[in-house]
């Protein structure tokens, strides 16, 4: 058996899960997230207990067992407690704004760039500090919002301008060397 499969997913007070044609649904104060059941992989929902088995030994069958725990409990996890994912603006002049459903980002362009935020998505925006929160209950979605809004503006190695992840560590590189040292006369 899987090691990460096997394991049961405990559903929390308040978190309602059902299987319906071969979708898990879970619903929760966070929100409700569905996820599609993968063939061979029978799902079963006892005492509050979720168990995920699988039909076959193959090596595929037992990665796809793994696969569809984690995937299961992101989604109770989501419901319950939800997911979230901070970024950090840098650079002289850069800034967001939350206008909305939409974030107005200035970040060095002749433009500003305008973000429209997917349903199911909340987003806090720090104007002072150039912070950005994604939350939200599927943390597939959550991850790919953090990444989109990252991609306006990536952050560069010389000065470090742009948007990262708050945990995120950029490698910095060294400049031109020739302006200082003197050059040829």
């Amino acid at each position: 058996m899987s090691r990460v499969g096997r394991q049961p997913i405990p559903v929390p007070e308040g978190v309602t899960v059902k299987i319906e044609d071969g979708v898990f649904a879970a619903e929760g104060p966070k929100g409700k997230v569905t996820q599609e059941l993968l063939d061979g992989i029978p799902v079963k929902i006892d005492d509050g207990v979720v168990e995920v088995s699988r039909e076959g030994e193959s090596g595929e069958m037992r990665s796809k067992h793994g696969l569809m725990r984690a995937l299961l409990a992101n989604a109770v996890h989501g419901v319950a407690e939800g997911f979230t994912k901070e970024l950090e603006i840098h650079g002289v002049g850069y800034r967001a704004e939350l206008k909305g459903k939409e974030i107005h980002l200035a970040l060095g362009y002749s433009h500003p760039v305008i973000f429209k935020v997917p349903e199911g998505i909340q987003v806090e925006v720090e104007e002072k500090a150039g912070r950005i929160k994604v939350q939200g209950a599927n943390r597939q979605q959550v991850g790919q919002v953090a990444a989109e809004i990252r991609s306006l503006r990536k952050p560069e190695p010389y000065k470090g301008k742009g948007i990262k992840y708050r945990d995120e560590v950029i490698h910095r590189k060294v400049g031109k060397a020739g302006a200082a040292a003197g050059g040829p006369a």
